[in-house]
């Protein structure tokens, strides 16, 4: 292979990555209305209560990590739906998912699923990830009473951090390898991962070293992440999101053994299973200087910005569960 032809492959690989369709927001946005001040507010309460109240969620303490599963069995069931528990490890660890049945394409699902143990280091875990549980908690309040033809599935896991990560007692590894057994049309999933810190200070946004110069050097957008398997999914999803017109987005899609930290939530355990599968962050400690700090604390979250992000998530959704085939 020729140097010429080495450029260009790696050039095509660069496009292939980062070209996204639509166009982002830019500028100011908007005061919340109403409606949304009220959406930020419950994020904020969700928040608090897993990270204030309950406080560390893992197995070491298993009390917390079952008030964890608790709180959202509750949330669940006052939203209106019928949560179905299931559990594993001889009863240890809880799976919490419900479906909001489709209409013409109910065997074609769509999983938003999120983390709800925090880290093995003290950390009160409010950004991660009470705040992708805060948000799919409001994603399954607002979706609740829509007419969609696609089923969407709502899911809350244990056991994504270590050291279980990457292992198949990850909770959503077992969700997925179920879904995957029982041959479920899983059309693509979400996993929501640290959803609430956002900021306008330039130069607070890193990546790693193989796309650093490549995107925004401020920490004041949410990302869509896939392998390069999921890319279609990724360009669908993003561009539906962009059209909610709702907050600052970027994505890419990248050959998981090039940028391995693309892997770092519960989107890899249905990839492994044979599903596409798109990671939506604020990028965890490429932005945040909390992570899996005990200053990982409520009051670090721009609760503004997740009710954008909330509400534009809703409307992908919808568009994604209604979308012509």
């Amino acid at each position: 292979m020729t140097l010429l032809t080495c450029i260009l492959a790696v050039c095509l690989l660069l496009y292939l990555m980062i070209s996204m369709p639509g166009q982002s927001v830019t500028g100011s946005l908007p005061e919340l209305d109403a409606r949304q001040e009220s959406l930020a507010n419950r994020l904020q309460n969700h928040v608090n209560i897993l990270a204030n109240i309950v406080g560390p969620r893992h197995e070491e303490i298993p009390e917390n990590l079952e008030r964890a599963a608790g709180y959202i069995i509750t949330q669940f069931s006052a939203i209106g739906y019928t949560p179905k528990v299931s559990t594993y490890a001889d009863g240890r660890f809880q799976i919490i998912d419900i479906n909001l049945a489709g209409k013409s394409r109910a065997d074609e699902i769509i999983v938003l699923g999120a983390h709800y143990d925090s880290a093995r280091t003290g950390t009160p875990g409010a950004d991660d990830n009470a705040s992708g549980v805060a948000v799919l908690l409001e994603l399954a309040r607002a979706l609740k009473e829509q007419d969609l033809e696609r089923t969407v599935r709502f899911v809350s896991f244990p056991n994504e951090e270590r050291p279980y990560f990457d292992t198949p007692m990850m909770g959503s590894w077992i969700a997925a390898n179920r879904s995957a057994q029982a041959d479920e049309n899983i059309v693509g999933m979400f996993s929501l991962e640290m959803l609430g810190y956002y900021t306008d200070e330039p130069g607070s946004q890193q990546y790693p070293p193989i796309i650093r110069n490549l995107y925004p050097d401020t920490g004041n957008f949410v990302a869509f992440v896939s392998n390069m398997e999921s890319r279609g999914f990724l360009k669908e999803s993003i561009a539906a999101f962009r059209l909610e017109n709702s907050f600052p987005s970027e994505g890419m899609a990248a050959p998981e053994a090039l940028v391995t930290d693309i892997r770092r939530s519960d989107n890899s355990a249905y990839w492994d299973n044979g599903y596409f599968a798109v990671m939506v962050t604020d990028t965890s400690n490429f932005r945040t200087p909390y992570y899996h700090q005990l200053s990982d604390t409520p009051d670090t979250l721009d609760y503004d910005s997740m009710a954008r992000v909330t509400e534009g998530l809703a409307g992908m959704v919808k568009r994604l569960a209604n979308a012509v085939k």
